[in-house]
């Protein structure tokens, strides 16, 4: 039994000489603030340049760079935004912290992305925008419904660097905004972390200004707008850079590995996998089965092989979560969750998204994965998975 790389610790991150050298070079410095320092509006930069785009706003996570993107489309109280029932909360907080109300489309029963269809069907008159989710680094392709609907395309690209749409266009680059996580567990990492991207100068300054509590810096000490302090430190901005830099060679790996893998389990039946390894980021490795087969069931005999596997990615969709069910949102209130005419307030709870409850209870199985794992590590995972479908 093989002992996987992991991104809890050194074993599985690419973390070694030049993020030390980072590291000292700001320490050496004295500046340890991106307002005056240099690391991160080089990190800005060279994020722009890597995605072919004018713009990139560093921010302090990938929720908060989610945040800027869901401040600077605007959207009034009570306006709802259309995003996936499988992600992590820090997909849902922005929305509701701009005083927006989520709604969730069902997904698709093999990406776990956001159905277009589904999507289609939510816009309704208050839909502002739609946050599509490249769930496990495969692309979600809104753009012709958000086309449709009028509405901006807001990409979370926290799972998906590198990831391309099937015409080759790089996740995060299709709609108006795209925002990235660089959190402990992502591709690359600085700890906590996030980046978003875009080529509307007026979206981008909006997203500058609110991440420095609405003060132009480059004008007079003066609050033009509400903005939070979710300022990047000239440390994690050097960390980055030092990963940014990484980034080709991670995703290669992990896509040289994904395709042993799938290679391997082609012919097994009742197994689905993703098609495109080349365009996938495969920060997990997702597989959906067919009936009679169950997520937990084979995911419980992979973990007694000691492989890092788990069932359903979520203990439970997002729309199932308590902080919309029954919490309240701001002190006692559940606004804005209460304001929208009653034919319109989002359905959550178990049955709004019957596809996504399906594949978190009963399909959808994930493997960890990792730039650092072997052909070994591979052929070990392929034989688990095959005894466990098949026995």
């Amino acid at each position: 039994m093989s002992s996987f790389p992991s991104m809890a610790d050194a074993s599985g991150r690419t973390i070694g000489a030049e993020e030390l050298a980072a590291v000292s070079r700001v320490l050496q410095s004295g500046m340890l603030s991106s307002v005056w320092g240099t690391e991160v509006r080089a990190l800005e930069r060279e994020m722009a340049d890597r995605h072919g785009v004018s713009h990139a706003v560093a921010a302090s996570s990938g929720t908060a760079a989610l945040h800027l993107a869901v401040a600077a489309v605007a959207p009034d109280p009570g306006d709802e935004i259309i995003t996936s029932p499988i992600s992590d909360f820090g997909t849902v907080a922005p929305i509701l912290a701009q005083n927006a109300v989520p709604v969730f489309a069902d997904v698709d029963p093999y990406t776990g992305n956001l159905d277009p269809a589904a999507v289609a069907a939510a816009i309704g008159p208050r839909t502002r925008a739609i946050l599509a989710v490249h769930l496990f680094g495969a692309a979600a392709d809104l753009r012709a419904v958000a086309d449709a609907a009028g509405v901006p395309l807001i990409e979370d690209c926290a799972q998906a660097w590198l990831t391309r749409y099937p015409d080759g266009t790089l996740a995060g680059t299709a709609g108006a905004i795209g925002c990235f996580s660089l959190q402990q567990w992502k591709h690359i990492t600085c700890g906590d972390g996030g980046l978003a991207i875009t080529d509307d100068p007026v979206l981008a300054r909006r997203m500058r200004l609110f991440a420095d509590k609405g003060w132009p810096r480059d004008e007079a000490r003066r609050h033009v707008g509400l903005g939070l302090n979710y300022r990047m430190t000239e440390l994690a901005g050097a960390v980055a850079r030092a990963q940014l830099a990484k980034l080709p060679g991670v995703l290669a790996d992990r896509r040289r590995t994904a395709r042993r893998l799938v290679d391997a389990l082609a012919d097994l039946p009742g197994v689905h996998l993703p098609a495109d390894v080349d365009a996938h980021a495969w920060w997990l490795f997702p597989i959906v089965l067919d009936p009679p087969l169950t997520n937990h069931e084979v995911a419980g005999k992979l973990a007694a092989a000691g492989i890092p596997a788990r069932a359903g990615y979520l203990e439970q969709p997002l729309h199932w979560a308590p902080a919309l069910t029954e919490a309240p949102v701001y002190g006692a209130s559940r606004f804005p969750l209460t304001v929208p005419p009653a034919d319109r307030l989002p359905a959550y709870g178990p049955g709004a998204c019957p596809v996504a409850e399906r594949m978190i209870e009963r399909t959808l199985l994930v493997v960890d994965w990792n730039e650092r794992y072997t052909d070994a590590h591979v052929d070990e995972i392929a034989q688990a998975v095959r005894t466990a479908v098949t026995s």
